[in-house]
């Protein structure tokens, strides 16, 4: 199955630029979320190196992100870089399980291997089996209940373009009909 980038950028664009004013972006080195601003007028998931899992990953945690949250850079946390100690790391453990969870999800419905991330080579020593049911079970339990709304959009769009075999305006149009209907059009300038 071809996995290209481009095609996973289009895809959420094409659900989220005018209803949330929100745009994908292949980034350099590390993914940063950037809130609109004077010279941007959607806000900005920056994702790693053109990495699909990255882009998967760091839209996981747009998904979560509540209002107040993404009018924040980097949904305002904390990011504790590798080499962090046993505390450092549980914490980033802790705030990592749903979106590795709904990265798994994004990943299933995208036809791609899905691997956790414990993301400290440098540092203490991690149960990643440990943590890879935590993310397992998190996951589960969206399948169980029901994924955001906005995971929701995303994981339908994902699924009707690469399981499905569906053209990109159709998954497109799938994904949004999948949002809150109370939820008004963003004013997007066009070609911003």
């Amino acid at each position: 199955m071809n996995h290209d980038i481009d095609d996973l950028i289009a895809l959420f664009d094409g659900v989220f630029v005018e209803t949330y004013a929100t745009r994908l972006v292949r980034g350099d080195d590390e993914p940063i979320y950037l809130p609109a601003d004077d010279d941007h007028p959607c806000h900005r998931i920056l994702f790693a190196h053109g990495f699909f899992a990255s882009a998967l990953h760091e839209v996981s945690h747009w998904c979560i992100a509540g209002e107040a949250r993404r009018q924040l850079e980097d949904y305002g946390y904390w990011y504790e870089p590798d080499g962090r100690d046993m505390r450092q790391q549980a914490e980033f453990e802790r705030v990592e399980v749903a979106p590795q969870a709904l990265e798994s999800i994004f990943s299933a419905a995208c036809v791609k291997p899905f691997r956790v991330s414990v993301d400290n080579l440098e540092g203490v020593p991690v149960d990643r089996e440990a943590f890879a049911a935590k993310v397992a079970a998190r996951a589960q339990h969206y399948r169980d209940t029901r994924l955001p709304a906005r995971a929701d959009a995303f994981f339908a769009t994902l699924e009707a373009f690469y399981v499905k075999g569906r053209a990109q305006a159709e998954a497109i149009a799938i994904g949004r009909q999948r949002l809150p209907s109370a939820l008004s059009v963003a004013s997007v300038p066009a070609g911003g």
